[in-house]
């Protein structure tokens, strides 16, 4: 008998495209598994999870943090509701394990399956744990995260897997590998502000292409604004004698195709962006968000700019002259350009995706993780992390009175098709 996976997701491509990952692996390993996900109305989610291919309930919660007094009382009011319906989901799709990848959709659902005993685990991608699974650390069975930074902020719960991403992404770097360009007489340059866009970027990028166009004949554009710049964006580029090497999208989707074009990429330093440009081997000009939450962006762009896989650019000094200048000098200079693409791809954490499915198994069959660290691959720098007194995560097997809440009888329905945990 297949297992069944609610997956809560909600907001931006940085929650829920992980959470797509998950379930194609869950899919791979056993194509009967049934799985659902569980989001807002007002998130990204609605657009993409019917497009992959899998189902989607909805709840009405809002976010809690940053969202000022009214919206904060507002938010608050909705959670009865939001608890109730996900009551209703459960009830309804009696899932035998539920898996959060942050954002507020997370937070009823998670807390919803911890109450009814169903095993829980989250999904971290950021050195610095966002708000809500902040919040489920007390609550949920296990964590995997991106980060070994993050160890601490989920005490003895945790598994470092590095961040899932599409198996397509890898696609990229492969074929590139395999059948490298003949020459360079064309380049393409994608720039995006993540799912919902960036201003910012828009600003400067709109201003700055007309010179870039003008210095490069074999230059084209994808410029992905998002809803709200979009209508002003197509206004200037349809001025410009070079309108057809521009194209302007508010949402890009299937972004793996989009990329896989792209020979430099402008964009936030989201830690699923990352993972994406690094899985596709991307070089890329990164201007984190600078209203990301204990500055978490910087500090990602700022790791792959010491590797040399990007350039680091401040929001602050984004300018259209600045623009100009870092895109030329990488246009300029071919073997630097390869020379980041190539240290982007050492970044690269293929199976993360496997490993977390790995964990969730584990955790079906009676632990809380089960791994350690080591068993990852993903080595955690006693430098950069408060580490646990040993290398083991520790783990604890379920006590009888866990087990009598809904664990014990669901071990027939656990199988891994694969064997992939012995």
């Amino acid at each position: 008998m297949s297992i069944r996976v609610l997956i809560a997701a909600g907001g931006t491509g940085g929650h829920i495209f992980p959470g797509i990952a998950v379930a194609r692996e869950l899919q791979r390993r056993d194509p009967n598994v049934a799985v659902l996900f569980v989001g807002t109305a007002r998130g990204l989610e609605t657009r993409v999870v019917p497009l992959e291919g899998f189902q989607l309930e909805l709840i009405d919660i809002a976010g809690l943090k940053r969202v000022g007094l009214l919206n904060m009382i507002r938010s608050l009011s909705m959670l009865p509701r939001s608890l109730l319906r996900t009551r209703a989901v459960l009830r309804r799709f009696r899932p035998d394990l539920v898996i959060g990848v942050g954002g507020y959709a997370s937070g009823p659902v998670l807390l919803g399956a911890a109450l009814k005993g169903i095993p829980t685990m989250v999904i971290e991608p950021n050195a610095y744990p966002g708000f809500t699974n902040r919040v489920l650390s007390r609550f949920i069975r296990a964590a995997a995260v991106g980060f070994a930074e993050a160890i601490p902020y989920f005490h003895s719960k945790v598994v470092v897997t590095g961040n899932p991403v599409r198996s397509e992404f890898f696609q990229i770097a492969r074929q590139e590998k395999a059948a490298p360009e003949a020459s360079r007489s064309s380049f393409h340059l994608l720039i995006f502000g993540g799912s919902q866009g960036s201003h910012a970027i828009n600003v400067a990028a709109i201003a700055a292409l007309p010179t870039l166009l003008h210095k490069y004949a074999q230059l084209t554009v994808t410029h992905q604004t998002g809803e709200q710049d979009l209508s002003p964006a197509r206004a200037t580029y349809e001025s410009l004698q070079w309108a057809n090497r521009i194209t302007t999208l508010p949402f890009i989707h299937p972004f793996a195709h989009e990329l896989a074009r792209a020979h430099l990429v402008i964009c936030r330093a989201g830690a699923i962006t990352l993972a994406e440009l690094t899985a596709a081997g991307k070089p890329a000009i990164l201007v984190p968000l600078p209203t990301a939450a204990d500055d978490h962006q910087r500090k990602n762009a700022e790791a792959l700019e010491r590797r040399g896989a990007a350039r680091c650019l401040l929001q602050s000094e984004l300018t259209p002259g600045r623009l100009v200048e870092e895109v030329s000098r990488l246009m300029d200079d071919p073997a630097r350009l390869a020379a980041m693409a190539e240290a982007s791809r050492r970044l690269a954490h293929e199976g993360a995706a496997a490993k977390i499915v790995d964990l969730a198994y584990r955790l079906l069959k009676g632990a809380d993780c089960g791994l350690r660290i080591a068993d990852c691959g993903i080595k955690a720098p006693k430098s950069e992390v408060q580490r646990p007194q040993s290398d083991e995560v520790h783990c604890r097997r379920l006590d009888t009175n866990e087990a009598d809440r809904g664990v014990r009888n669901r071990e027939s329905a656990i199988r891994d098709p694969q064997s992939a945990i012995g």
